[in-house]
Formats: structure tokens, C-alpha cells, sequence
């Protein structure tokens, strides 16, 4: 708490989480709200995210980010558990896609139009990961631009990039975090930026944490990326 108050003097902050499960069917664990709203009255972050998915069934949190089947019934089911969220934290929330690796034989249609749905029932925003929507489509053969173009531009408030890596097959791309982001990320983050506006972007690196001025050149080939976007807002 002593260097992240440090770096509020100086820095404004977002505050990005995996433990929220709003997907789950267990109670909302509310002393996890409790002490998210405490933190954030803190650090008076611009705003606050998570996950659509869930991580813990029964109590034992999984510590993983897993899909659900895109259907009416768990539109419902979420829609209803963000609100909450957002009345207990007193502000509207940012949901993030997934990458996933499995898809469900019950699905009534598309990810990117059972994240709009979400978003729109329960007025919450969207966090669009550029390199989730990259890996996905390649793990389950979909056009990423078509994702993008389905989404509603109002409700994207933040951009995430990152690296990724494939399975020892080859045929699976898995969001890792650990790697450069590619190029097939790069030009897909192009064309959102030029569909969807200039929207606030972050890059995600978890480990094999390079030297500072190599995450640098990532951050300027963003903002080389964004830039044109942003001079004609």
C-alpha cells in the first residue's frame, strides 16, 4: 500500500481484477466488494474491471478464467450479478472478453453478441482484449474484425494488448502474457482503433518481463498505432 499510494500522488490508476467470478452460480462474495470499494475510495481509481467468465464453483476458487455457454438464460443470470456489483461498489463496471479454448454445444450465439447483451442489460462497459479476440478467433475460426464490428463503440471505455503462445501442436494459441505482442495483434489493434474511436490502452506482460526500454518500444508502437485516432477525436 506504502508505493501504490506513492504512485497515486503521481499517476492516476485503473484497477483491473481476476477474482470477481461474476459468471459463477455461488453467492457474490461480498467481503471481496467490500474490500474492493474500501480500496478504491483509496486510490479513487478511473475506473474498475474484471472478467466475464467465472472462477470458483462451491466455494474453491480455480484461479482460472473459464468460459460459459452464450445463451439467454446466463445473459439473465449475469446481468443480474453485475448489477449488483455495481450497486454494492456504487459505480458502473468494465467487463473484459476472454481468451478461450473450449466452446459450448448450447451457445445461442456469438461471444461478441452475448457480451453486448450483457453489457446492455445490465448498462455496464466493455474492456475489449484485442489479443483475446486474436487468440480466440484463431482457436475457434471466426473473423476478429467481425467481433470488433459487434460490439457497441459507446460502451468500450479501454484496450488491452498482449503477447501469446501456442501449444506444443501448434493448432492452439493460448493468452500467456509472457510474450511480444505479434504482429497479426498489432494490425487487428489498427483496424479496432480506426473502427471504434480513440479508447484508452493498456499492455499486459506477466512474466519474462523484458528490460524497460523494450516494453517502451511496445508502448510507442501503441501510441504510433493510436495516434491518428486520437489527433482526429
Amino acid at each position: 500500500m506504502h508505493y501504490l499510494d506513492r504512485i497515486r500522488q503521481n499517476y492516476p490508476l485503473v484497477m483491473h481484477g481476476v477474482s470477481l467470478s461474476i459468471a459463477s452460480t455461488d453467492p457474490l462474495n461480498r467481503d471481496y466488494l467490500r474490500d474492493l470499494k474500501a480500496l478504491a475510495g483509496r486510490v479513487e481509481p478511473a475506473w474498475i474491471s474484471d472478467h466475464l467468465c467465472w472462477t470458483s464453483v462451491n466455494a474453491h476458487n480455480y484461479h482460472d478464467l473459464l468460459p460459459m455457454p452464450y445463451t439467454r438464460e446466463v445473459i439473465r443470470h449475469v446481468a443480474d450479478r453485475v448489477s449488483q456489483v455495481q450497486d454494492a461498489l456504487g459505480r458502473q463496471i468494465l467487463l473484459e472478453n476472454l481468451s478461450s479454448y473450449v466452446s459450448f454445444d448450447d451457445s445461442e450465439m456469438s461471444e461478441w453478441e452475448f457480451l453486448t447483451e450483457v453489457a446492455e442489460s445490465a448498462d455496464c462497459l466493455i474492456l475489449l482484449d484485442v489479443n483475446n479476440i486474436y487468440v480466440s478467433s484463431v482457436n475457434h475460426g471466426f473473423d476478429p474484425m467481425e467481433y470488433v464490428r459487434g460490439v457497441p463503440a459507446e460502451r468500450v471505455w479501454q484496450f488491452h494488448l498482449a503477447g501469446h503462445t501456442t501449444n506444443e501442436s501448434g493448432k492452439i494459441m493460448i493468452d500467456t502474457h509472457d510474450m511480444p505482442i505479434r504482429d497479426e495483434v498489432w494490425e487487428l489493434y489498427r483496424e479496432t482503433c480506426e473502427l471504434l474511436g480513440p479508447v484508452s490502452t493498456m499492455i499486459e506482460r506477466d512474466d519474462n518481463i523484458p528490460e524497460p526500454p523494450e516494453l517502451v518500444e511496445e508502448l510507442d508502437q501503441a501510441r504510433a498505432i493510436a495516434r491518428p485516432v486520437w489527433s482526429g477525436a
